[in-house]
């Protein structure tokens, strides 16, 4: 077993899946994770949050070293059915090259920055974040060259110039993150992954759809409630 490092580690935690199995992934190699979370007017801010809460004392992360922040300028921004009022989210149908319009305008770029900021100040060296390339809905700010552009721009900016993003589930498939999940005992049962429901997971949008098909091609049951699981 490879000995954990003693350096903090940045983690950004939605409470999505995905970024559930990154933090999960960040503890196998961390002993000190510092986990970060960004309120951005999303409709499923509310239940985003208690995912994040559940997570984070799931993993023991002080309370010091939980940051929650207010980026509700992105509401403001709107653009994205995620946090403009005038846009319903979209139901599933089926996969497509074009950019959906659940796709919030450089919001990664935003998440990121704060991440940067932060890791600076608690001396982190390391942020892992759960961006998927192939199951992302084709979201520009989960390709790969997009985070090595962000690297690059990290390396210039920062006062040591030290600190890099890492993307540990970047090139899986959502069934290989269902079954990373299970590996690493994560809580999936405390992830939440709906971009319209604060009470159960519609399982009709492209979010649930994606997730809903990972857990059936992995031949696992997934824990949260549904209003509907439909099979994909």
């Amino acid at each position: 077993m490879t000995q954990k490092s003693r350096d903090l580690a940045v983690c950004l935690v939605s409470g999505g899946m995905d970024s559930l199995v990154c933090a999960a992934i960040a503890n196998t190699e961390y002993e000190n994770l510092a986990f970060l979370h960004l309120n951005y007017g999303q409709k499923t801010e509310e239940r985003e949050l208690e995912s994040f809460k559940k997570i984070a004392e799931f993993y023991k992360v002080p309370k010091n070293l939980q940051k929650i922040i207010d980026v509700s300028f992105l509401k403001q921004i709107g653009g994205s059915s995620l946090t403009d009022d005038n846009i319903d989210v979209k139901k599933y149908k089926g996969d497509s090259e074009e950019i959906p319009d659940s796709y919030v305008p450089f919001r990664n770029t935003h998440i990121i920055s704060m991440a940067v900021s932060w890791a600076e100040v608690v001396g982190a060296k390391k942020i892992f974040i759960g961006a998927v390339y192939e199951d992302s809905s084709g979201y520009p700010d989960c390709r790969p060259s997009y985070y090595k552009a962000v690297n690059a721009l990290i390396k210039e900016g920062t006062k040591n110039g030290d600190i890099e993003v890492i993307t540990p589930v970047i090139f899986m498939k959502k069934d290989e993150i269902v079954k990373k999940a299970v590996e690493l005992h994560a809580p999936l049962e405390f992830s939440y992954s709906c971009y319209e429901r604060n009470d159960k997971a519609c399982g009709v949008c492209d979010s649930c759809a994606l997730r809903l098909r990972g857990f059936q091609k992995a031949g696992i049951e997934d824990p949260i409630e549904y209003v509907t699981r439909p099979k994909y």
